[in-house]
């Protein structure tokens, strides 16, 4: 079943999906096609023995031809004067099973094309360059295999192209090595400047050294194809930020660096990269549907994780970004949670009496979680200084925090209280403790911690996003896991589907979230950042993004800020911005109305956190998206819809329910007169039978939402 194509001008042989390298003399080319043909990638040496790639969507071009290759210290590059040796090829269709998420299973589907590649002249160093092509998008990954001229080396670029066929669309924010907490950015690819985004004021540590975008970063072709660019399976290497050039459409690897080290990332033989990904899709709902990141890591090395169970959750959190309430005891931390009036007082949040009362309120509501933060001494030091070392412990409370009360009173209301660890960005300072806080947690019942990294990184020279960072996260998924405990990680290297191999990865943040909106100089979060956020940065993994804000314009407290949404946009990211732990994050007193239960609270109480169906219904990125979830175990629905700055008309096509059953809708929508800004709290409640055949249409208000429970009758 051999044959050679005079399309490409070149001795290609067949081989089922997938043209190899047997029966043919000297070959320099080979095509690898997804399983339903519809994606194509063509891998080529040119005349010079460069590794060159071209990716198709239905027979148009969608990535143009682009090399590939590295650069090391101390050697010569490793980008020419390569052959090809051997070309394997194989086919994976397996289902497999989430512990939790976004759908009960996933199915892996895609070919796979494995180039082995080696220098013509000495040193004679071999490269193998990986690709897979799924239905929904292809990923690649370089291999060193085993050999003695890369025992350890320092790469000091990779040079991986991403030629584009035009001028796109782009969704994207800078490429900083330290922070992710930037607003995204949409412009055409020629319009890119990153540089103008310097020097943020919001920003603790911030550093963006080139013209250069941060992953996810999403696009549309003026054809109206839509791509996005990531990557997979981060472990043992540095991020990868894109460094574009406007003035060809042209974007390239450029990974974050170590000032350490005078390089990128070190690596010894056997060793493979992260895979580069790029999803394509008709349709922007399709990128969110995808689960191509997660099926290129490594299956479940866990096993049983049911220690952790999806959750929602309060916390002693909000009112510190308020101002009502501080982190320390002391009254001189630096956070900008500030009184009205400018002055820093000492009024400490986590006190047993105030963690007691979020007990009660959520055992009251059928909540399961408490996050308290500023449990623990050292508040009052560590951001005012560059000496962090050392300064939490992860185990002493403040004097007025009884730790055993409110452990025991949690118990007592059937609470799970998560733990939380600042570190200070200090790693080593949390390495060396990580042994006994994690049992520290165990003795104690807590199963979940949520980690921080505000500052710049200690040693100095390293960053958030570089390889003795992403090693650092890595060995805090790995401790924890030997514990049985879940991270929920702030300030971290951005997800890359490694939930799939670590199922305790439960979320992260790792964009602008909740708090800008309330602290931020600029105003806060406006109303296209979250319909953003879904087709970008979700793409990457589960957000702990703390919706759920009743208290919109928080005038009693900050009257120069506010929430840039309506009352039902907060109730539809419980829906619409996936993760496995969500926060009710407003104070308990701002979801009461007239001395009882706000209405719209109900809503909270019933929608799920764990699914096993989830479909984008509608959606365009920067615009509007929504979501349908089924939650597992009681096959309740429920739909979540947001729009940015202009109102729309949804119209809800319930053809996701099943067939011939009649379900009692209840839907929380914005009031007539509703607007993110002149009237943001004003909603409506309305009551239906729906079924499979049905159509409903909502009105969304500027900056607007709905929410919709599903339950059959």
């Amino acid at each position: 079943m051999i044959s050679c194509l005079k399309k490409y001008a070149a001795l290609l042989c067949l081989t089922v999906f997938v043209f190899s390298l047997f029966g043919c003399s000297m070959q320099t080319e080979s095509l690898l096609s997804s399983p339903n043909e519809q994606i194509r990638v063509k891998f080529s040496l040119t005349e010079a023995g460069t590794p060159q790639y071209e990716v198709f969507y239905k027979e148009n071009a969608v990535i143009l031809s682009s090399s590939m290759g590295f650069e090391f210290k101390d050697q010569p590059p490793l980008n020419e004067g390569l052959r090809i040796t051997e070309m394997n090829n194989r086919q994976e269709d397996e289902t497999w099973a989430m512990p939790w998420g976004e759908q009960d299973s996933v199915r892996n589907h895609f070919n796979e094309l494995k180039i082995q590649l080696e220098e013509t002249g000495a040193p004679n160093r071999k490269l193998n360059i990986v690709f897979r092509a799924f239905d929904d998008g292809i990923g690649f990954r370089y291999e060193f295999p085993e050999q003695p001229n890369l025992n350890e080396v320092l790469i000091t670029d990779e040079n991986t192209q991403f030629n584009l066929t035009g001028d796109h669309q782009v969704w994207w924010q800078p490429g900083d090595w330290d922070i992710y907490e930037h607003l995204y950015n949409a412009t055409k690819f020629s319009e890119i400047d990153a540089i103008s985004k310097r020097d943020d004021p919001n920003l603790k540590a911030t550093y963006i050294p080139e013209n250069a975008v941060n992953t996810p970063v999403t696009m549309k072709t003026s054809e109206g194809v839509y791509l996005s660019f990531h990557e997979a399976d981060l472990t043992d290497y540095s991020g990868m930020t894109l460094k574009v050039d406007t003035s060809n459409n042209s974007m390239v690897s450029e990974l974050v660096g170590s000032e350490r080290l005078q390089g990128k990332a070190m690596i010894s033989a056997p060793f493979n990269t992260p895979w580069r990904t790029i999803q394509i899709a008709d349709r922007a709902g399709d990128l969110i549907e995808s689960r191509m990141v997660l099926n290129l890591n490594d299956p479940n090395i866990l096993g049983d994780v049911s220690y952790f169970t999806p959750m929602k959750y309060v916390g002693i959190w909000w009112e510190m970004h308020l101002g009502k309430s501080t982190w320390d005891m002391e009254g001189s931390q630096s956070m900008n949670t500030f009184t009205n009036s400018g002055e820093i007082k000492p009024n400490h949040g986590a006190t047993t009496e105030n963690a007691m009362r979020y007990i009660d309120f959520a055992s009251e509501n059928g909540i399961k979680g408490l996050l308290v933060e500023g449990w623990n001494t050292g508040w009052d030091k560590w951001i005012n200084t560059d000496d962090r070392e050392g300064v939490f412990d992860f185990m002493t409370p403040y004097a007025d925090y009884d730790f055993d009360k409110v452990m025991a009173y949690a118990r007592e209301k059937g609470v799970e209280v998560i733990m939380h660890h600042e570190t200070s960005a200090a790693p080593l300072t949390y390495e060396k403790q990580m042994d006994v806080a994690y049992k520290f947690m165990k003795d104690n019942g807590m199963n979940a911690v949520k980690t921080g990294y505000v500052g710049k990184i200690i040693p100095k020279g390293e960053y958030h996003h570089g390889q003795w960072m992403v090693r650092h996260y890595q060995k805090v998924l790995e401790e924890a896991g030997k514990m049985k405990i879940a991270i929920n990680a702030h300030e971290p290297i951005k997800a890359t589907g490694k939930r799939r191999t670590y199922p305790n990865a439960i979320a992260r943040e790792g964009l602008r979230g909740q708090e800008f909106n309330a602290w931020a100089a600029d105003g806060g979060n406006p109303p296209n950042h979250l319909p953003t956020i879904a087709f970008t940065r979700m793409l990457s993994g589960p957000i702990d993004f703390t919706p759920g804000i009743f208290n919109i314009k928080f005038d009693e407290y900050k009257p120069d800020n506010q929430v840039s949404t309506t009352l039902a946009h907060q109730l539809a990211l419980y829906v619409v911005i996936y993760s496995p732990v969500q926060m009710l994050a407003d104070l308990p007193e701002h979801y009461m109305e007239n001395g009882k239960p706000h209405p719209a609270l109900q809503f909270i109480r019933d929608v799920g956190v764990d699914w096993s169906e989830s479909h984008v219904l509608d959606g365009e990125v920067g615009e509007y998206v929504t979501i349908a979830r089924k939650e597992r175990g009681t096959g309740n629905w429920f739909v979540g819809g947001i729009t940015g700055d202009e109102e729309r008309m949804e119209t809800i096509v319930f053809n996701f329910l099943e067939e011939g059953k009649t379900y009692e809708a209840i839907l929380y929508e914005d009031g007539p007169d509703a607007h993110w800004d002149t009237n943001p709290q004003a909603y409506e409640i309305k009551t239906m039978d729906v079924s499979n055949t049905d159509t409903v249409e909502v009105m969304l208000a500027p900056g607007g939402g709905f929410a919709l429970s599903l339950k059959e009758k």
